[in-house]
């Protein structure tokens, strides 16, 4: 049972993690859909799952895959059961795929007042304590929040000139972060936040920023990288076999 203060009813709210996984990873050059092309032995989303599995607090983690997805069972043998779930209900968007796991997540007996920590799966370097980290930070917070990173680069704005990329100005960073995954908020928020309008809607924080709300941001590890483009997945071997 989580420590989280007392909810609805007189009942706790429990922790549920929610992995959208219907996507297809266009822009990783795999030759198959990016959370199963093998890193250190096993998939991509295997290492995502367990990193989550690890953490005692999360009652069950749900994968959400598109109607379509034959690979899955293969990918992760075995983890199905009492804290492993899965629902082929994914949409086109990452938006549509949440929402849908969120309904399968009432279907199985979760409430509003339930945490939903929403996690890509292509985070596959996650380690349990960043997310024990931003359960600590969001368990009394009225909104919820998620792990992000300050920015450390400069910034440039872009404009195209003499088919070029070229410089347009250098953006302030103070203040910017780079916002990653795992996202956590109430289900009965964040349900009706990915009803609402989606244009400029890009992860779950900026769904409930439309709301009005502002969500706490919690420092993570620049280790916790999406994994996107070619060059990412050797990174991301590296790093999974330095430790091990």
């Amino acid at each position: 049972m989580s420590s989280f203060p007392i909810g609805h009813a007189g009942m706790q709210p429990r922790c549920f993690a929610l992995v959208p996984a219907a996507g297809v990873g266009s822009r990783s050059g795999a030759d198959r859909p990016k959370q199963y092309v093998p890193l250190a032995g096993q998939a991509l989303i295997a290492h995502t799952l367990q990193a989550l599995g690890a953490v005692a607090r999360i009652d069950a983690t749900l994968v959400v895959l598109s109607p379509e997805d034959d690979q899955f069972e293969a990918a992760v043998p075995g983890f199905a059961g009492e804290r492993g779930w899965v629902a082929r209900t994914g949409g086109a968007t990452r938006a549509e795929t949440v929402a849908a796991g969120l309904s399968a997540l009432r279907e199985r007996g979760a409430q509003p007042h339930d945490w939903v920590l929403v996690h890509d799966a292509a985070r596959c370097l996650l380690r349990p304590e960043w997310v024990d980290a931003l359960i600590d930070a969001c368990a009394d917070d009225e909104v919820g929040g998620l792990l992000a990173l300050p920015v450390a680069d400069t910034l440039k704005d872009a404009a195209a000139a003499d088919g070029a990329a070229r410089v347009a100005a250098t953006v302030d960073r103070r203040g910017k972060w780079s916002a990653q995954t795992p996202q956590m908020f109430r289900l009965g928020l964040l349900a009706p936040a990915l009803a609402g309008p989606l244009d400029g809607v890009t992860d779950e924080a900026s769904a409930v920023e439309a709301l009005g709300h502002a969500p706490r941001l919690v420092e993570a590890s620049m280790e916790n990288f999406k994994v996107t483009y070619p060059a990412d997945f050797a990174l991301a071997e590296r790093l999974l076999r330095s430790r091990a």
